[in-house]
């Protein structure tokens, strides 16, 4: 099962950060990649989101589970159902003097065993750059402000 963690520094507060990255229904308006994410369920401090994502040029939609510890600067997400076997990981945020480390971390299945060796190197390197943009992105929103920025 592939596994991505990358990580930026944002200049910017934590606070600002985590905020933007709770935003979800946000994400669209800056990320390029991200068609759309729609609210289904607010709990307590979770949410089931349903996202539709472009991926080399293919369309992923699935539901997922956000949780949000804001105490500790973390978001953790897993599928619930959708096109992957497998997807689930957390946001964390680190305070530093510089600004947030923020650290994305992707656990994720394909669900085709039997293409798995040829498909998860290249799949992990998408996924890989998928993240290292959605991380460009929020640094973008919170440094240089524009729709969504705190």
């Amino acid at each position: 099962m592939p596994y991505v963690e990358v990580s930026k520094l944002i200049r910017g507060p934590v606070e600002s950060v985590y905020r933007l990255a709770s935003d979800m229904e946000a994400y669209p308006r800056f990320m390029e990649d991200v068609l759309s994410v729609t609210v289904l369920e607010r709990r307590d401090r979770a949410t089931v989101t349903e996202w539709v994502t472009r991926l080399e040029g293919r369309i992923l939609k699935w539901k997922e589970l956000d949780e949000f510890d804001e105490a500790n600067w973390r978001i953790r997400y897993r599928q619930l159902e959708g096109d992957l076997k497998k997807f689930e990981g957390e946001w964390v945020m680190r305070e530093t003097p510089d600004g947030t480390q923020v650290t994305l971390t992707v656990d994720f299945e394909l669900g085709i065993p039997m293409f798995a060796a040829l498909l998860n190197p290249i799949a992990k390197l998408k996924v890989r750059q998928n993240c290292e943009s959605m991380l460009e992105a929020m640094r973008r929103q919170v440094e240089e402000g524009g729709a969504g920025a705190p």
